[in-house]
């Protein structure tokens, strides 16, 4: 298979005239490919079937995911039947041609997630975009958690999920293969048993805590059948099964110290056998004070997001300020201005603002008075915070696919964290060109006329 077109403007001016003019198309044309296509590795392997995109349209596969907020079928469907996303993909398929392979966006993801620095990727884009943005001295920051798409965990559920892969995947498998008959348990019990309880509307104290005794004494007792199975020598597990039982493992452990304590929290606590990386994240929030995901201390200056601290671990975001001072520096230049809410209002960050004559919006200490200026000024770094950090946060989640992410494996999870941040910074700055080349046009009309 050969790739076709690589520019498509020297192939179709009309088409690309026609997409150069649309929100796609600028935002395609603020983003430097050139300079990203250098994040790729120098040697990349040959074997096996060529890809239907070269570099540069991996990279815009990904905007496009997060732009369109499609699934990856959906995605591959429209690719087809739409020559403006084609384009955008630095691809135009021939009339004949049309791209079977639904998987396409899973498995670029999954060689840009371990191929791909997102840090270096995210500073050349800010890079890039620095000569467009103003008051980029005013640095706003904030945290939120962006959500994985898992079901809420429960204690019963997980052990109940630990169960079931032990026996049915493993046990149960390995005891047809061998053809050897199957150990003596209670598994089958136990299951209509919990499918009793899951249906109960209410569900107690005593008997959650019956039923947590009685699924951990069943993966206990699975556990040491699979191992005495193992021992046989004839069945081999594969490396995620293997992965996946020292989860389980780990699992048993935190559960057995949490029932015999009876305590609720413990350090490291794993909430999904599918996503073990993920840790609660205390918000308090009315609605939801418990989330699941990734917490993300986010920094902007002038409109545009910074990804600072991506951690599927809770943090105190307040300990970051320094932090995140100097990484605005390095990108833009000193912020003169630092909005933020009351829990970075510590101490040593006030030591730190005042020893860089730094304006915020933290409550006065001390026995002098705010001038009238003084707290006009700190009235306006306070709205902007509240108004364009929550707004922001609340975009990523509706427009850029950040509501619940699908992916599988955590570094596919940052991927698509840092690419629906990046996208929304790409429409932004699109709309910025946009004005700037309006004002310029409607500029250089004024002096015709005079």
């Amino acid at each position: 298979m050969q790739l076709l077109i690589f520019k498509p403007e020297e192939a179709q001016p009309l088409k690309y005239y026609k997409f150069k003019n649309t929100e796609l198309g600028k935002v395609h044309s603020c983003i430097p490919w050139e300079e990203l296509e250098q994040l790729f590795p120098t040697t990349q392997e040959n074997s096996g079937r060529k890809s239907w995109l070269n570099n540069k349209g991996k990279l815009a596969l990904m905007f496009l995911k997060s732009y369109s907020g499609l699934s990856d079928e959906k995605l591959i469907e429209r690719i087809n039947t739409d020559w403006a996303y084609q384009m955008f993909c630095f691809r135009l398929l021939g009339d004949h041609e049309e791209i079977k392979d639904i998987t396409l966006p899973s498995t670029i993801r999954s060689y840009l997630s371990t191929n791909i620095d997102m840090d270096k990727l995210q500073f050349i884009l800010l890079k890039h975009w620095k000569g467009d943005i103003k008051y980029f001295n005013m640095l706003l920051m904030d945290a939120t958690c962006y959500e994985s798409d898992i079901r809420h965990p429960t204690d019963v559920k997980l052990l109940w999920e630990c169960c079931y892969f032990v026996f049915e995947k493993l046990l149960f498998k390995a005891c047809k293969d061998l053809n050897i008959k199957r150990p003596r348990n209670k598994y089958r019990e136990q299951r209509e048993k919990y499918l009793n309880y899951s249906k109960r509307r209410r569900k107690g104290y005593k008997l959650t805590r019956k039923r947590k005794g009685s699924l951990l004494y069943l993966l206990n007792k699975g556990l040491n059948q699979l191992q005495e199975v193992l021992n046989l020598g004839s069945v081999h597990l594969t490396e995620k099964e293997r992965a996946k039982l020292r989860t389980i493992k780990k699992v048993r452990f935190q559960q057995q110290y949490m029932f015999d304590n009876k305590v609720e929290r413990i350090d490291e606590r794993i909430v999904s056998l599918a996503k073990p990386w993920l840790r609660p994240i205390v918000r308090g929030k009315e609605t939801k004070k418990v989330e699941f995901g990734f917490k993300a201390h986010i920094l902007q200056a002038g409109g545009i997001c910074i990804i600072d601290h991506l951690a599927a671990n809770a943090f105190n975001e307040s300990t970051r300020l320094k932090q995140s001072f100097y990484k605005h520096q390095k990108i833009f230049g000193s912020a003169t201005h630092i909005g933020a809410d009351g829990i970075y209002a510590t101490n040593k960050n006030r030591c730190f603002i005042t020893s860089k004559n730094i304006i915020t919006n933290f409550k006065k200490k001390g026995p002098r008075a705010l001038t009238k200026e003084e707290k006009a000024i700190r009235s306006i770094i306070a709205k902007e915070r509240s108004t364009r950090m929550e707004g922001i946060f609340g975009t990523h989640k509706r427009n850029y696919g950040l509501s619940k992410i699908k992916a599988r494996t955590q570094a596919n999870e940052i991927l698509w964290i840092t690419f629906g941040i990046l996208t929304s910074n790409a429409v932004i700055m699109s709309k910025k060109k946009e004005k700037k080349h309006e004002k310029s046009t409607y500029g250089d009309q004024l002096q015709l006329v005079a």
